[in-house]
């Protein structure tokens, strides 16, 4: 139901395990092959996904404000529902901290607006089609190579941050298409090792379960 459009799913780690693996198919191939018996259906099933979650049962990890009540084996439990194959397919990862008391009523205090960003978006995806017919998370490990040229720098960057982090081929390959985007985003023509340093910083996200107390 979600194909060509956006699967929003609440509270991620509530899910039962078995139906997170499911999305790994569909997230890969953008596709889904349902089995039952000797006939099968294939059906269309590429979408956006967006998922969010609490970082503990509570919800109160790494406040500031509320002490977190869980214990480390709780916390564990709760995180290990999402698999590492799961989080290898999710391109960011981004850690909401809780807001400071005042920052809601401070009338200071203005992001860009909505529409400043969209265009931004839309000039950035109208570059990737001009430039290679399809958009940047579409693209093939050999036109990755032909259209995300990444300089000695950004190459080392990326080589050392995998083995610290303990990243995978599939996450390498997205932190390309990640940086790319940056790039594109930026309006610059090559992806700077600055476009590299911040694709790496949504894919920190997925180690959190290695500090939870």
């Amino acid at each position: 139901m979600a194909n060509n459009g956006i699967l929003f799913l609440d509270e991620l780690s509530e899910y039962d395990r078995g139906v997170l693996e499911v999305l790994r198919e569909p997230l890969e191939s953008g596709k889904i092959l349902i089995s039952r018996a000797n006939k099968y259906a294939e059906y269309p099933a590429c979408f956006q996904l967006i998922a969010a979650m609490n970082p503990c049962p509570c919800g109160y990890l790494w406040s500031q404000i509320k002490a977190c009540k869980d214990t480390p084996t709780q916390i564990q439990r709760y995180q290990s529902k999402l698999s590492g194959p799961l989080l290898d397919r999710i391109d960011l990862h981004i850690k909401v901290h809780e807001l400071a008391k005042g920052v809601l009523s401070d009338k200071s205090l203005q992001g860009e607006k909505s529409l400043v960003v969209k265009n931004r978006v839309k000039v950035a995806r109208e570059k990737q089609l001009s430039r290679q017919n399809c958009t940047n998370n579409l693209l093939t490990v050999t036109q990755l190579d032909q259209y995300c040229v990444l300089s000695d720098k950004s190459t080392h960057l990326l080589e050392s941050a995998m083995t610290k982090l303990r990243l995978s081929s599939r996450s390498y390959h997205k932190i390309i298409k990640v940086a790319r985007t940056i790039a594109d985003l930026d309006q610059a023509d090559s992806i700077d090792i600055r476009h590299v340093t911040e694709a790496l910083s949504y894919r920190k996200g997925d180690r959190y379960m290695q500090n939870t107390k």
